[in-house]
């Protein structure tokens, strides 16, 4: 190539590898570092360079290992314990267990609502008698406050200063008095009821006189006495007891009372009144077997009968 050409690059550049020797072809070069003819051959594509796998010896070409990536390590397989579909199959019986047991729950609760909530002798009771509950009801209350106010007057009375001393002897007294008039041994006057029993077909059983006379007690009754058609009356108290006698008469606390029987008591007339009117009660159960109850209000009833002391066998008082 000539100057100029190399000047102006018009030439073709001079080869900078190494040429291939001059000479035929099938002679082979007789440099002893002559390269291989066929590694310097341009029709004849170099090889790719291969690894040799470090596990196996096995080459690995470089081309493919930069290409393809590598497969994934399989993953373990799950160990099962009881077989296939325990766990599905276990779960499933405790939900059902669980549903069966929230569902007797709620069954219990909403019965156990209907029978609290639901008093079948109330809801067939008629408005004019539950209107005689209620006020009795109402009494009952306000007799129960004054006997709070009354208690609380007494004791500010017993904590006052020079007042403290006879405002105590006077509460005695009174309390002795109020515990002489239920032991029966004191006699007793007030506003109450006459309450007469008249047999019907048949006599006036000891258990009728009983519920009257609890019912008596549960509406504020202080004392009470029974008689009969003759002979004198018994006070009735706290253990006082009913049997029946011979010929339809009534045994009280020993002694014999023959029909129709009359039970004095003083306590508020209008409340005892109504709880031996009320449905179910005790003129209910007796007009049902053939009798009849007269119910009398009186603005003074007398309890004159007594009951003697009871007899002390071992108790002493102390002084």
């Amino acid at each position: 190539m000539s100057d100029e050409q190399r000047e102006t690059g018009t030439g073709w550049p001079e080869p900078t590898g190494p040429s291939r020797p001059s000479g035929p072809a099938a002679e082979p070069d007789p440099r002893p570092d002559a390269p291989d003819p066929d590694e310097i051959s341009p029709l004849v594509a170099p090889e790719e360079p291969r690894v040799a796998d470090a596990d196996d010896g096995a080459t690995v070409d470089l081309a493919e290992a930069a290409v393809a990536p590598p497969e994934p390590e399989p993953a373990p397989a799950p160990v099962s314990r009881g077989g296939p579909g325990a766990w599905g199959g276990r779960l499933s019986s405790a939900g059902v267990m669980i549903a069966v047991l929230l569902a007797l729950l709620g069954f219990t609760l909403v019965v156990q609502l209907k029978t609290t909530s639901t008093d079948p002798t109330l809801a067939a009771t008629r408005q004019e008698d539950l209107v005689r509950i209620f006020s009795d009801l109402d009494s009952r209350e306000k007799r129960l406050q004054q006997d709070i106010e009354a208690l609380e007057e007494s004791q500010r009375q017993l904590r006052s200063g020079e007042q403290g001393r006879q405002a105590a002897l006077e509460e005695a007294r009174r309390r002795a008095d109020q515990l002489g008039i239920l032991a029966g041994t004191l006699p007793a006057r007030g506003p109450g009821l006459s309450v007469r029993f008249v047999p019907g077909g048949k006599p006036i059983a000891a258990e009728r006189i009983l519920d009257a006379v609890q019912e008596l007690r549960g509406a504020g009754a202080e004392a009470m006495q029974i008689s009969g058609a003759g002979g004198s009356p018994v006070r009735i108290i706290a253990s006082t007891y009913f049997l029946d006698g011979q010929n339809g008469s009534l045994v009280v606390d020993g002694r014999s009372l023959s029909g129709p029987y009359t039970i004095t008591v003083i306590g508020d007339p209008t409340t005892m009144s109504t709880a031996l009117k009320i449905p179910g009660g005790v003129a209910a159960t007796v007009a049902g077997d053939g009798g009849n109850v007269i119910v009398e209000e009186r603005e003074v009833a007398e309890v004159s009968a007594l009951h003697g002391p009871m007899k002390l066998e071992h108790a002493r008082p102390v002084s």
